[in-house]
């Protein structure tokens, strides 16, 4: 897949998280979710960390520094609009074709860029749809994003698996619809966003 074609579903899903976020009511921070050990505000956290200022620091080639790592962005009222914000600055600084090339070094490991960007895409849309659903929102992705998902998903099912990432796949029908075919593969349960 080429960048721009990467670049403009990275965008999509970086404008549907952010509407997404902007309904999370905040009095349901604290309720429980689907995903294993994790509250309401635990999971908008780790969506937030790594779909936003993860994706910036990538893209610029740097590490997440360590307050970051421990910080409640919920603890803020606004933390919707400045998530919001970031989406649009990481998104940004991922335009530059140039930013594609080579590979980002992740500390123990070093990935491709370009792969890179596509799993914080899939990290947008999936978490994205565990907090809709836990909100009683939707996500939605056009077709060629919900490929895209489907395509990380299948090509990383083992090593998400591996550190607990995703669950054993939920069965779907061959003919679902692509998102959900990748929300099955992923271990989520598409039946909860019905």
């Amino acid at each position: 897949m080429k960048y721009d074609e990467t670049h403009q579903y990275l965008s999509e899903c970086a404008a549907e998280a952010a509407r997404v976020a902007r309904g999370v009511p905040a009095d349901r921070l604290g309720d429980p979710t689907h995903c294993t050990d994790w509250d309401l505000r635990a999971l908008v956290n780790h969506w937030v960390l790594y779909t936003s200022h993860g994706l910036e620091h990538r893209a610029l080639r740097r590490q997440l520094p360590e307050d970051l790592l421990a910080r409640d962005f919920t603890a803020d009222p606004d933390w919707a609009e400045a998530y919001a914000a970031r989406l649009d600055r990481a998104v940004a600084a991922w335009s530059d074709p140039a930013v594609w090339e080579g590979e980002v070094d992740l500390g123990p490991a070093a990935l491709p860029a370009a792969e890179l960007a596509s799993m914080i895409a899939k990290e947008m849309a999936v978490h994205g749809w565990d907090v809709a659903v836990r909100t009683g929102q939707t996500f939605h992705v056009s077709e060629g994003a919900a490929r895209l998902m489907l395509d990380v998903v299948e090509r990383h099912a083992g090593l998400y698996r591996q550190y607990g990432g995703f669950a054993d796949p939920v069965p779907v029908p061959d003919d679902a619809p692509v998102f959900e075919r990748a929300l099955a593969a992923s271990g989520r349960d598409p039946r909860l966003g019905a």
